[in-house]
């Protein structure tokens, strides 16, 4: 991939999801033959893996209850708001000063409205501080309000073995010390806990260049790089890839890192509806007749942004089709992996393993530490001259300091563990113990009759709450019968698209995975 040039504006808007497939009007339950055939170069290539995704829609009258709990709480936000203007009420929210009344407000009007009058009143479902490693239990420090959630205060307590239903650990792996930990041990008692310098100046450890090797190793591809942070990695290196005269093709639920990266990089950005090929092809189309706007110069670049697993959906890419989509359009292909690595394949290598398809079909490979590897950090993967040209120009390889030598360690000892270097295979058990949970949770929430999102295989189950009262409600409820869950709303999601996500592990058991269906 070519130098970026400088900047320009950039247009991109992540939600407005439309439950759409490949053009297709979805029905409860959606089964896609994901490339049935593709022609590439003159040949037919085939594919029978297929893809069952479900979303379905909300009855009539959940959605007019929704909607109607949404109104009810803006007109009382505009009355409380009104009784605060006037001292009645005590505003505790952050406030323009008296001497800046004259000044444009420095925060955002709505979405301090919403924090006021909404999250607020459900704020202690979020940020509950955990007091132990998060295996498949864990423990939760109590905390209780006396005045509506705007502070908090510990009462002592500790709610003793929670089920983690809420943590990235997909394959265990973030756990308490134990003697198969002891490489992490020496390699901190050797090189400290941190490096001090970046990886240009005195930061780059024999340590790194040996995870390098092995995540090339491990994807099957000819270079990688490690960085110290998974959202910078994203953030960070879409600016040194385009820039302006390129543009930028992105999935709209595309994760925040890589909307962010995308506007830093000056390219021009447009949307296609979410794994929805019909729309990524017109936007492709388009981009090669028409070229640039008011010039119609041909774009320098074209770069399709999209996730392996998508984390608030629960489904995955539909790769194969986007691959030929590429191909037919002269494109390049960054795809994410943060919440498909270690946990979607056979032996956890991914979407280009879960489809049978070739790694360097993908021309820029990213994925993160942070879930299946019980760490910290991302890397970037591909061809070698990618990744020595992102060695140089990549302000997060550039600017930022080097990955803490131990965390380098925990993601060695669990990327061997994943290939059987170990000398065991432990590693493969805990991916196919992942995907047996998966399907089984999935499988018992929907004869719950629970409406859930995503595919079969994605260990991130959404469950659908819809209604605001209810988001809260059911966290709480949770909580008290020991099941620690995270619930997201939006901003994050649309509006009327509230709801609990489950993350599977291979960790759990199924006992753990049988609690929800007794509780009473």
């Amino acid at each position: 991939m070519a130098n970026p040039g400088g900047g320009t504006v950039c247009n991109g808007k992540l939600h407005n999801h439309k439950k759409q497939s490949n053009g297709l009007q979805n029905r409860n339950c959606t089964k896609n033959g994901i490339v049935k055939e593709a022609q590439q170069n003159g040949k037919t290539h085939f594919y029978d893996k297929l893809i069952v995704e479900s979303f379905e829609e909300a009855p009539l009258h959940v959605m007019v209850f929704t909607y109607m709990g949404y109104g009810i709480g803006t007109l009382f936000g505009y009355l409380r708001d009104f009784l605060r203007n006037w001292g009645i009420e005590k505003c505790n929210a952050a406030v323009e000063r008296k001497e800046q009344r004259d000044f444009v407000p420095l925060y955002q009007d709505f979405e301090n409205f919403y924090t006021r009058n909404l999250y607020m009143r459900i704020r202690d479902n979020w940020n509950r501080p955990i007091c132990s490693a998060p295996g498949p239990l864990f423990d939760v420090m109590e905390r209780v309000s006396d005045d509506y959630n705007w502070t908090f205060r510990f009462t002592g307590r500790v709610i003793k073995d929670v089920i983690n239903m809420g943590s990235y650990n997909f394959l265990g792996l973030a756990a308490k010390y134990d003697e198969s930990m002891r490489t992490i041990k020496d390699v901190l008692e050797v090189y400290g806990t941190g490096v001090s310098s970046t990886r240009h100046e005195m930061g780059t450890l024999d340590k790194h260049k040996e995870l390098e090797d092995l995540v090339a190793k491990f994807l099957n591809v000819e270079a990688a790089m490690v960085f110290g942070m998974g959202f910078a990695t994203n953030s960070m290196n879409i600016p040194a890839l385009v820039g302006k005269g390129c543009l930028i093709l992105s999935d709209e639920l595309n994760h925040t890192s890589l909307v962010l990266g995308a506007r830093l990089s000056g390219a021009t950005i447009r949307i296609f509806k979410h794994n929805n090929t019909q729309s990524l092809e017109k936007l492709l189309r388009d981009a090669v007749i028409y070229g640039q706007p008011r010039t119609r110069r041909a774009w320098k670049k074209i770069l399709i942004l999209v996730e392996g697993v998508y984390s608030m959906e629960g489904s995955i890419v539909h790769l194969p089709q986007i691959i030929a989509l590429k191909k037919k359009y002269k494109a390049y292909l960054y795809m994410d992996e943060a919440h498909s690595i270690g946990a979607v394949g056979p032996t956890g290598r991914g979407v280009t393993e879960f489809f049978g398809l070739d790694p360097h079909e993908v021309d820029v490979l990213m994925g993160t530490f942070t879930k299946s590897f019980g760490a910290a950090g991302g890397y970037i993967a591909g061809r070698k001259d990618l990744v020595d040209y992102l060695r140089v120009h990549s302000h997060s390889a550039v600017y930022a300091s080097s990955m803490s030598p131990p965390i380098a360690e925990q993601i060695i000892r669990s990327l061997k563990h994943l290939m059987g270097m170990d000398g065991t295979t432990q590693g493969l058990q805990r991916v196919r113990q992942l995907a047996k949970n998966t399907r089984y949770f999935r499988q018992r929430l929907q004869e719950m009759g629970f409406i859930i999102y995503g595919n079969e295989n994605a260990s991130v189950v959404p469950l659908l709450l819809y209604m605001p009262g209810k988001v809260a409600a059911f966290a709480r409820h949770m909580l008290e019968k020991k099941i620690g869950v995270v619930v997201v709303g939006f901003p994050a999601t649309p509006l009327a698209e509230a709801r609990a996500r489950f993350c599977v592990s291979a960790a759990h058991t199924r006992e753990m995975l049988d609690t929800p269906r007794n509780l009473p």
